[in-house]
């Protein structure tokens, strides 16, 4: 699906190129109602929508419950008595992917400043925990690149563009090299050689590394891959968003298929994704 030409970017994404999040927060809060969202005389139903809006500490409950979930879940899984004959082990890998994906989340909520608007010093500090938490990832580097996949999305500025033949492994494998580093290589051959003195080495394989490396097929399939290959009409965005259905779009990647609104609206934290998708929608 592609996105019409006339929906532009809105004035205040043209600025946000240029200063942080969490100014626009700070600003559109003093005039934010009493239930924390945005309103005005004449507001539409789409404006209310994606505004940028107070969130008081719904981010950082939001970082909160994932981070425990997954850490909680973990400690579980690495004691838990492995089977490959049991099903439930293959129900726990997928469990533990999709909260690995949350925690990827997190730290991109981090980026855009939404996890504590009000307190930068917390949010980047939850943003630098949940970047390490997915296999030592640097925060900072993340989020220059991830800045500049915004301002030059789908171009060849676009740290996340592949240049060559977009078939999805190769795509993939360059995704990685852009991103890995052999300080997170060596970061986790240490890390697993200290927990599996603690921990049975299968469990480790099988509910700390492989749901660490689905996570990334996963993030990269459904928020990158298919929201920008092949061609858009949609500039300066050059995404697409997939067809509204919420419990998909959880399931998939925590509402990232609404890729489009995530571009368009970089200051709405995940879990305001569905009602920006929503609106949009009336608009295609």
């Amino acid at each position: 699906m592609y996105f019409k030409n006339h929906f532009q970017l809105p004035g205040v994404l043209k600025a946000y190129m240029e200063k942080d999040t969490t100014y626009f927060l700070h600003k559109f809060s003093g005039e934010a109602g009493r239930s924390g969202e945005f309103r005005s005389q004449g507001t539409t139903r789409q404006e209310s929508a994606t505004r940028p809006s107070a969130i008081g500490n719904k981010g950082i409950w939001a970082a909160a419950i994932v981070l425990t979930l997954w850490f909680g879940s973990l400690a579980l899984l690495l004691n838990y008595p492995l089977s490959f004959r049991d099903p439930l082990v293959y129900l726990f890998v997928l469990v533990q992917m999709h909260l690995y994906t949350g925690v990827f989340i997190t730290a991109h909520d981090a980026i855009h400043g939404v996890v504590a608007p009000d307190r930068p010093q917390l949010n980047r500090a939850v943003g630098w925990l949940s970047a390490t938490l997915f296999a030592f990832n640097n925060y900072g580097t993340l989020s220059r690149k991830h800045h500049l996949h915004h301002k030059h999305s789908g171009t060849f500025d676009d740290p996340d563009f592949h240049e060559g033949n977009p078939n999805f492994f190769a795509w993939y494998f360059s995704f990685l090299k852009e991103y890995i580093s052999w300080k997170q290589i060596l970061f986790m051959a240490v890390s697993y050689n200290l927990l599996k003195l603690a921990f049975p080495w299968e469990n480790l394989v099988v509910f700390w590394m492989i749901p660490a490396i689905l996570s990334t097929f996963q993030l990269f399939f459904f928020g990158t891959y298919l929201p920008h290959r092949g061609e858009h009409h949609n500039p300066p965005h050059n995404a697409r968003s997939q067809t509204l259905n919420h419990i998909w779009a959880f399931a998939t990647c925590y509402f990232f298929g609404y890729h489009f609104e995530h571009h368009a609206y970089p200051y709405l934290p995940w879990w305001r994704l569905p009602k920006a998708r929503e609106a949009t929608a009336q608009t295609l």
